[in-house]
């Protein structure tokens, strides 16, 4: 079971994984990005900075979606985390169980503007995020847990 889809350019990172993993109580916890996958320096840090009790996979895009739509990850309590709302939308719209998707944080470039706190986004990344809406995925912001859950609207 999917307990958390989410969109973070840290991917994995302090307070906040551990605020997240306290609450939802994932045992897996799946890194899907195609630029980690295969950087072996960036997958031990990642390892790192997991929590000890917790499962950590790293996959590319597509076989993070063949592994879920397969059922290798039915057993777990997954919570899975990208880096883009590119990698979000195609997952979300790749795999019927995700449900949501839950802007966390994303990188403010020249592209981007401002919507929230910690969530920036360009054109192209607003298209996405509805067009994923009209297909039934829930979009919202949600830093950590304590936070109140706010629907996207752009």
């Amino acid at each position: 079971m999917i307990v958390l889809f989410r969109v973070d350019h840290r991917l994995l990172h302090g307070q906040v994984i551990f605020s997240w993993t306290s609450a939802l109580k994932p045992d897996c916890i799946l890194v899907a990005n195609d630029d980690v996958a295969s950087d072996e320096l960036r997958k031990t840090t990642l390892r790192l900075s997991k929590p000890n009790d917790v499962k950590l996979v790293i996959k590319n895009i597509d076989d993070s979606i063949a592994a879920i739509n397969g059922g290798k990850t039915d057993k777990y309590h997954l919570m899975i985390v990208v880096s883009n709302v590119a990698d979000a939308t195609r997952m979300a719209l790749a795999v019927e169980q995700i449900a949501a998707i839950d802007l966390g944080g994303t990188k403010p470039t020249d592209e981007t503007k401002q919507i929230a706190k910690s969530i920036n986004l360009t054109d192209e990344d607003i298209a996405l995020l509805k067009n994923a809406q009209d297909q039934g995925i829930e979009v919202y912001i949600q830093g950590v847990p304590s936070d109140k859950k706010v629907p996207f609207s752009a």
